[in-house]
């Protein structure tokens, strides 16, 4: 049996001007397992300003930003976190602080998926910290693509306080499906820890490699993997959950000290992004009293 060939290791140019929103090349540029990568940093903060919810921090370092608010449902404030390099490659360092002030009501999406590309020396980093005092926090990202030979650390913190209400989903998908290269070497490590007024009500680590892939207990040779969580969450919202159809995946969703964990495996990304985005639909009005409405850059 041939061995895929493995895609080419991808390098910085001098001025990150790609978008996130234009089509992946067909291939990364070639170049040495030698980068230092990009440090970046985004640090955001919401609070609830005469009824409406302000991006009152905005502040960045790096490739990563915010441009603007968008306000689809009045008071509501919808951002779109931007990484204009349009992927990340071996040595790059990502940060996101969110925080949300009580009353205040955040959804935070990106504009295309995101893309690790193959790896030659260094990993990459992409560290995620959440704090919800009170308010609420939508974090509904388009799936990462990790490409073969990725290796990627994870890493997200959620703390939880007061009446906080929280929906977040990651989605992740192994190799290149539609080009038949295969996850075949890399290291993806995925982990989480939700906290609620100091207490651990949710942590869950994941090393996935080849053998996670492969394996029965693991991700059954599928590709696509994601967990959906929601706070607070109980007995009417696992039925909800549960009531989602998805003939063509895994699924499975129980609730935990009150965080409705919802966990997927399937042959697609956009299957597991579909069948999370019914799951939000339905319980999303009861944890935050409100009918979804999806962000706009979702249809584009």
């Amino acid at each position: 049996m041939t061995s895929p060939t493995p895609s080419p290791i991808p390098s910085r140019s001098a001025s990150p001007t790609a978008s996130l929103i234009a089509s992946p090349p067909a291939d990364p540029p070639a170049a040495s397992g030698a980068a230092t990568g990009w440090q970046a940093r985004l640090e955001l903060a919401f609070e609830r300003r005469d009824g409406v919810t302000v991006l009152a921090v905005n502040r960045h370092h790096g490739p990563l930003l915010v441009q603007r608010p968008f306000y689809p449902e009045g008071e509501v404030c919808h951002v779109y976190i931007v990484h204009p390099p349009g992927g990340v490659v071996a040595g790059d360092q990502l940060e996101l602080d969110v925080r949300v002030a009580d009353g205040a009501h955040a959804l935070l999406t990106t504009p295309a998926a995101g893309k690790f590309y193959r790896s030659g020396g260094p990993g990459a980093g992409l560290r995620q910290r959440f704090a919800v005092d009170g308010g609420s926090l939508e974090w509904l990202p388009q799936e990462n693509i990790f490409y073969p030979g990725a290796r990627v650390d994870l890493q997200t913190t959620v703390q939880l306080r007061g009446a906080a209400r929280f929906i977040s989903w990651e989605i992740g998908t192994f190799g290149l499906g539609a080009r038949d290269a295969p996850f075949h070497a890399g290291i993806v490590r995925q982990g989480v820890d939700l906290q609620v007024d100091g207490q651990w009500r949710y942590a869950s680590r994941q090393p996935i490699d080849r053998a996670v892939i492969d394996a029965a207990w693991g991700l059954a040779g599928q590709p696509a993997v994601g967990t959906l969580l929601a706070y607070p969450a109980g007995a009417d919202e696992l039925d909800q959950a549960r009531a989602v159809l998805a003939p063509d995946l895994t699924l499975g969703a129980s609730v935990v000290d009150g965080v409705l964990v919802c966990r997927a495996i399937g042959p697609r990304a956009d299957r597991l992004r579909a069948a999370f985005t019914a799951i939000w639909r339905a319980v999303r009005p009861r944890i935050n009293g409100r009918a979804a409405v999806a962000p706009r850059v979702w249809a584009t």
